[in-house]
């Protein structure tokens, strides 16, 4: 299924590469915003709203790096699911909140998602009810944990002002 693209104008584009690039942490973001684009606080909201309801903004959140909490593990689980049991799967995968990404894919192994568990809550074990509650076997199953981390973004060119950053961990 695929969606028609959003036609968006000079101050969206900015606008978007402004609130991936630099949100300002203010009491009032979007005034600073209007300031940097020529506009009042209440047209960048309106425009937000508008690219919201559209589609092209999906969710406004904290991300927080999992790594500087500390105690927190992840891993990227792929499974080999049967078409007539993709359904069930996938709700069950979605169930939990320590499900980060859930990806159907043309592989043998066709559905991929990443869990990221915190706070003492056990990885294993949620991997592992994770593949009971599904009744995928293990051996259509691939646990492939994180041993190290070498970038974590990602982030849409929309104008030339582009403010170029990544995080990156050596």
């Amino acid at each position: 299924m695929k969606m028609e693209p959003v036609k968006l104008d000079k101050q969206d584009k900015e606008l978007l590469q402004m609130m991936q690039d630099e949100f300002p942490v203010e009491e009032c973001p979007w005034a600073v915003f209007g300031k940097k684009l020529g506009l009042s606080e209440e047209e960048v909201l309106a425009r937000v709203k508008k690219l919201s309801s559209d589609g092209v903004i999906r969710k406004l959140r904290t991300i927080l790096d999992a790594q500087k909490l500390g105690s927190c593990s992840s891993t990227l689980m792929a499974m080999k699911v049967p078409d007539d049991k993709m359904d069930h799967v996938v709700r069950v995968v979605n169930e939990y909140m320590s499900v980060t990404h859930n990806y159907r894919r043309e592989h043998d192994y066709n559905l991929w998602f990443t869990v990221t568990t915190c706070g003492g809550k056990d990885l294993e074990g949620t991997v592992e009810e994770i593949k009971r509650k599904t009744g995928i076997p293990d051996s259509d199953t691939l646990d492939l944990r994180t041993t190290h981390v070498f970038k974590i973004d990602v982030r849409f060119k929309f104008t030339d002002t582009e403010v170029e950053r990544g995080e990156t961990r050596g």
